[in-house]
């Protein structure tokens, strides 16, 4: 996906920051990292990773990671078309389709990735490690893994009713 499909519409939103300690002569010399998640709640969402001394350098360097892996998830009205399952590392995560009015039921990290991918109706589970950054990723792999009854009929080859 190419920078020029966001417009001035795509908002960020920090999903967890993390704190790490080097102890040198003088102390403790501290670095941050962060993870945020970019999207227009319209079907463009991305995530990004960045770290720094401070932690708005950290958030800067971690949104401009994510503008660069913005992709299009396939939605169905307010849901998802179909069931998918996502994998990273020691992490698994299944987003299933839900009925209209049942809201997001997710934890806080896939929850922040699918409100803006625009999906409003969707149950998720994770499985193995709840590690923020493994968790994104799942997820991210779980969106990708999407496909409309359109494209699953043209790479089929036949008509679907």
């Amino acid at each position: 996906m190419c920078s020029s499909d966001l417009s001035a519409d795509v908002a960020d939103d920090v999903i967890a920051i993390n704190r790490t300690a080097a102890v040198v002569k003088g102390g403790r010399r501290f670095s941050f990292s962060a993870l945020t998640v970019v999207g227009n709640e319209d079907g463009l969402v991305g995530i990004g990773y960045g770290k720094g001394r401070e932690v708005p350098n950290a958030v800067e360097k971690s949104v401009k990671d994510a503008r660069k892996q913005v992709m299009r998830v396939v939605r169905e009205g307010r849901t998802i078309p179909h069931i998918a399952e996502g994998d990273y590392c020691a992490t698994r995560v299944r987003i299933i389709p839900a009925a209209p009015g049942t809201g997001i039921i997710a934890g806080k990290a896939v929850r922040k990735v699918l409100e803006k991918a625009g999906i409003k109706d969707v149950l998720t589970k994770n499985y193995g490690s709840t590690n923020a950054v493994n968790v994104v990723k799942a997820t991210m792999a779980a969106l990708a893994k999407l496909r409309s009854r359109d494209t699953v009929a043209a790479l089929r080859g036949v008509t679907l009713e």
